[in-house]
């Protein structure tokens, strides 16, 4: 796009650098909040500079926070007995949101600055159960062995989440390894 748009090209060239974002999503935005509702876009710009100015890695799980430890670990009320072992930190925030967990919380991020002795000192301070909430694949199979071995001489028990067949979808819609484990991992009624 020519015509003396600098700025607005910028912007319309940021917001397509995120994620699910294409040109025709990031121009009808930009022209949204230029054209539309600059309040919005104020407000946009001042939470993005106030989220990346206080927001951080919690210390002790890798998930967010705002001090050195999040919510999560700091609270005593959660269960302390239970781990959960998440991809990303965006995870525990989709778990939350469910309300069905109530343990603590392990951010694996990235394989290669994964740190064993930090989780294996969290293990023995007296989690008796991982629980895996990794995205099904192959490769995640392997990170599981992989942590069960690195945690092979702790005293604890390895669970998964379940997989298999979604609410509402129709069995042609699912992949032959979501089925495949449906079928492995059905449970009597």
């Amino acid at each position: 796009m020519k015509y003396g748009l600098e700025k607005f090209n910028i912007l319309v060239e940021s917001l397509e650098l995120l994620p699910t974002i294409g040109k025709k999503s990031a121009t009808r935005l930009a022209y949204h909040m230029v054209m539309q509702d600059n309040f919005a876009a104020m407000k946009i710009a001042h939470a993005i500079e106030n989220a990346l100015g206080c927001l951080r890695k919690c210390t002790e799980c890798g998930g967010l926070c705002e001090d050195e430890l999040c919510g999560i670990c700091s609270d005593e009320g959660r269960e302390r007995e239970i781990l959960c072992i998440v991809e990303n930190a965006k995870d525990i925030l989709t778990i939350e949101d469910g309300g069905a967990f109530n343990g603590r919380y392990f951010v694996l991020e990235n394989l290669d600055h994964f740190n064993a002795a930090h989780l294996v000192d969290m293990v023995n301070s007296g989690v008796n159960e991982i629980l895996f909430a990794l995205t099904p694949s192959i490769a995640n199979d392997a990170v599981m062995l992989f942590i069960e071995d690195k945690l092979s001489l702790c005293s604890v028990n390895f669970t998964r989440i379940a997989q298999g067949v979604p609410t509402g979808v129709s069995l042609e819609n699912i992949d032959i390894l979501s089925l495949s484990r449906a079928i492995e991992d059905r449970v009597k009624m």
